[in-house]
């Protein structure tokens, strides 16, 4: 007898129930969003001088017709870049560390104590003298972006490995497993939450030490840079429209490639919860 079965569908709706779900579990950004478009609204009437703060319904048009500007469009491209080579190097590099300090006790101790000598320093003093070092460009942000993402990384990933189970631990080396073993079947496992954890902190230093390295002139183009040349020519409406970008590209990277990448790394922590 003929027992073809047709795929297994997903019962009807259940689809457009998820994404509704979805939808609603979202609410608290949207109000977000809505809090603060209202709160710069009202301040605007309270100051009632649009050349100082114009009020939403003045500024959203700009919004629309700025991707127009090759100037500005050309400096968030010059952003990303930088963002996309100084950010994964950083994470790179930061995790590595942090997973040899598993394995290490001498070189944790070493790992601690100097992230925390230099972590103390705010990533953007660095631009003087990257700036005399390597002179204006891509080269010289890139390096703060790394500087600013690598310490969360490394201290984030270095304090998952000391949270991983000594029993795991001690019956991979009973089976005779070695240190580049232990790193890759233990540690590395078992920090992923940690990583993580460090790499949305990461991307919020980066992100912040990006726009601030490009305001102070470390580069001649960028999203910073635009925002402070708007700022000199008082052009407030400009001022407002770089702040949106900049706000909304940092939300979308952690809110939802930063989020999802999380959900897939972590996928065990989120089965029983569905879409969350």
């Amino acid at each position: 007898m003929g027992t073809n079965q047709s795929p297994s569908l997903k019962p009807a709706g259940k689809t457009g129930f998820s994404r509704l779900r979805r939808m609603f579990k979202s609410w608290p950004f949207f109000v977000a969003v809505g809090s603060l478009l209202l709160l710069w609204q009202i301040i605007s009437w309270i100051i009632g001088k649009s050349f100082l703060l114009p009020s939403v319904a003045d500024t959203l048009p700009r919004l629309f017709s700025i991707f127009k500007d090759k100037e500005f469009t050309s400096g968030i491209l010059n952003s990303l870049y930088c963002l996309a080579i100084g950010y994964p190097v950083a994470c790179l590099l930061g995790s590595l560390l942090g997973l040899l300090g598993g394995i290490s006790r001498h070189f944790a101790l070493y790992l601690r104590s100097l992230v925390s000598i230099l972590q103390s320093i705010p990533p953007i003093t660095w631009a003087p003298f990257f700036m005399i070092l390597l002179g204006f460009g891509n080269m010289t942000v890139i390096s703060i972006i790394t500087i600013a993402s690598f310490f969360p990384m490394a201290l984030s990933v270095l304090n998952g490995t000391e949270g991983v189970n000594r029993t795991h631990i001690e019956l991979a080396k009973t089976l005779g497993a070695s240190r580049g073993q232990l790193l890759t079947k233990v540690f590395a496992p078992e920090s992923l939450a940690a990583f993580m954890t460090g790499a949305q902190v990461s991307f919020g230093n980066a992100w912040r030490s990006l726009i601030s390295a490009e305001m102070v002139g470390a580069a001649s183009v960028g999203l910073g840079r635009y925002l402070s040349y708007r700022s000199e020519i008082a052009d407030m409406k400009g001022v407002l429209i770089s702040i949106i970008i900049i706000g909304s590209i940092a939300a979308f990277i952690d809110l939802v490639l930063l989020e999802r990448l999380k959900r897939k790394l972590l996928h065990y922590r989120y089965v029983s919860g569905g879409d969350k």
